[in-house]
């Protein structure tokens, strides 16, 4: 299976969050690791993996993803 893997500037432009948006909100509360996002070779690096993130986004999941709505 390929799987895309995204950076966070680049995961941001495909959902139209800003990208400290997704490190400091939806990486504590929404996103897995190893799941949505890895860290190669235990870096700081962060690739996003956007089958995941698409697939939970489309099915509505909310015990694995949410996106915070504006009140």
């Amino acid at each position: 299976m390929n799987l895309t893997y995204l950076t966070t500037d680049e995961l941001a432009s495909r959902i139209k969050y800003e990208p400290r948006t997704i490190r400091n909100q939806l990486m504590d509360s929404c996103l897995i690791e190893g799941r949505h996002y890895l860290r190669p070779f235990g870096r700081r690096k962060i690739l996003f993996i956007w089958e995941h993130i698409e697939k939970d986004l489309m099915l509505g999941c909310s015990d694995t993803i949410g996106m915070p709505l504006a009140s």
